[in-house]
């Protein structure tokens, strides 16, 4: 029988959210703001064609993952608006900062504006790519979970993985670069992105089972999503199912 977890772990002592869960998203937050300052650059890894990004942006998806495991897709689904709206926040920020008037020593007003002044394509790019590609890794992750009664973490957070960041680079790269870059290197950097950024999580697995132990140890929960409402546009982070 499907059941309301009963442990008060990932709630805090007084009803919260514990401290660990509040890291995690505030870590969430940061990998995916300065993942979309670092996706202006482009950068040649032999043949392949990637952006900066890479080397922060399956992080979010290695927590994701873990806040999956431990606390259900309820959970996930608040950090993933969470790290929405601190996304916009910083773009709204940022296109404030290149409107106000530099002062009379300030000499960096072009190169600003020529780093800075693209974000807000790339923002948008990165909203809608993150917000698919996130939710969609963490509804496989939670199914999976359900249908492996809890069994084979690595191969859910695989394929979990190669589902979201196939969406994610499917809808980011066309939006970002679409009329900038050729559409043959669109397309290689649309494959060669998820595939890297899959092997990345893949390499990264020892350290992930790690962590989801130690989480679940310590916060006294592995929820299960029997019940769980998948929407995308809910905000509340409960997540039904049966506790450690």
């Amino acid at each position: 029988m499907t059941q309301t977890q009963s442990n008060p772990g990932p709630q805090g002592a007084n009803g919260g959210f514990s401290p660990i869960f509040v890291m995690l998203a505030a870590l969430f937050s940061v990998c995916l703001i300065v993942s979309n300052l670092l996706e202006i650059k482009t950068i040649d890894l032999g043949p392949l064609t990637l952006t900066a990004g890479v080397v922060v942006f399956p992080i979010s998806y290695i927590l994701s993952d873990c806040i999956v495991e431990v606390y259900g897709f309820g959970r996930a689904r608040l950090v993933i608006w969470l790290g929405f709206a601190m996304s916009l926040l910083v773009a709204v920020l940022l296109q404030l900062g290149i409107l106000l008037p530099g002062g009379a020593h300030w000499d960096a007003q072009q190169a600003m504006e020529r780093i800075y002044g693209s974000v807000p394509r790339i923002m948008v790019a990165s909203f809608g790519a993150f917000l698919c590609g996130s939710m969609v890794n963490a509804y496989v992750m939670s199914r999976m979970k359900v249908q492996q009664r809890g069994r084979h973490f690595s191969l859910r957070a695989i394929v979990s993985s190669l589902w979201g960041e196939g969406v994610d680079s499917c809808i980011f790269f066309p939006v970002a670069f679409g009329g900038v870059l050729p559409w043959s290197v669109i397309l290689s950097m649309i494959l060669t992105q998820a595939l890297v950024k899959t092997v990345y999580e893949v390499i990264a697995l020892p350290v992930t089972l790690r962590v989801v132990r130690r989480l679940k140890r310590a916060e006294r929960s592995d929820v299960y999503d029997h019940d769980a409402d998948y929407s995308w546009w809910r905000i509340k982070g409960e997540s039904r199912g049966c506790g450690a």
